[in-house]
């Protein structure tokens, strides 16, 4: 997905380096726990860019924890209250085959195309650097797919993506292709989907991972360690955190009501930071 989410009334949804950075941690936290993939990213004053995949299909509940985490963390940073961002975020889905590299070119140049800077290089707050091996990825992103349509070897294909990102800042807009504003792909692509963003189909997203299939059952992961809090508590952040179950999935399991277990698997998140 191509995502964006504009400031409310057009105003700042970071007013400085500190907030970007922040919305950064943010983002890391939220595709570690909904197993989100970020492969670009884009912030700009009022608003920002994603490349989002969503092997778990479950882009809105990220988006609601992105955004309304970071909305809690800015307000209380500037003293304010009320919504930061205008209405819901807008998705735009992308066929991976045929127009991957163009969103993700697009989304590191916003900054040239908005005369903030020259050269995407220019812009600390994009994936554009991190990619191009130019300074050091953030927790956030992850930047093998875009190189790796670029070659084997990294220093030969961070050239040829730098090579390719600045050929495209003179290049004609690729949302003209977008399909019933939600749908970009080859005609094939787009036309088999546009009952699905109309709604007349019901709406499936990407099935789980291949690395989920295999995963253990809860009964075989909770056998023996049920009347042993403690290790019930590891168990738990296990089950959410490496094999993908949600903290419903694991509540409704153990007949807890959903916030315990939201309570655990935050305590277990600060006490390792504690121990790190």
């Amino acid at each position: 997905y191509h995502v964006t989410s504009r400031g409310n009334e057009r105003r700042a949804t970071f007013r400085d380096d500190t907030d970007r950075e922040l919305f950064l941690n943010t983002l890391a936290l939220v595709t570690e726990r909904f197993h989100w993939i970020c492969h670009a990213y884009c912030l700009m004053t009022n608003h920002y860019h994603l490349i989002i995949e969503t092997p778990d299909g479950n882009l809105s509940r990220g988006m609601r924890q992105l955004n309304g985490v970071y909305t809690q963390a800015f307000n209380k940073r500037h003293h304010r209250v009320g919504h930061l961002f205008q209405g819901r975020f807008k998705g735009i889905l992308v066929q991976k085959e045929s127009h991957f590299l163009e969103v993700c070119r697009y989304v590191v140049l916003n900054s040239v195309r908005a005369k903030s800077v020259k050269t995407p290089q220019q812009w600390k707050w994009s994936s554009f650097g991190a990619t191009a091996g130019l300074t050091r990825a953030h927790r956030c992103l992850t930047t093998d797919d875009i190189l790796g349509q670029f070659g084997q070897q990294k220093a030969s294909a961070q050239r040829k993506y730098r090579e390719f990102v600045e050929a495209g800042i003179e290049k004609a807009s690729i949302w003209e292709d977008v399909k019933a504003q939600s749908v970009l792909g080859v005609e094939g692509f787009a036309e088999a989907l546009l009952g699905h963003v109309t709604g007349k189909r019901e709406i499936r997203e990407i099935p789980k991972r291949q690395r989920f299939l295999g995963r253990p059952a809860l009964d075989k992961l909770f056998d023996g360690v049920l009347d042993r809090k403690r290790s019930r508590d590891g168990v738990i952040a296990a089950a959410v955190k490496r094999y993908g179950y949600s903290q419903m999935e694991v509540a409704n399991y153990l007949h807890l009501h959903y916030s315990t277990i939201s309570r655990l698997i935050k305590m277990m998140g600060e006490t390792s930071k504690v121990k790190t």
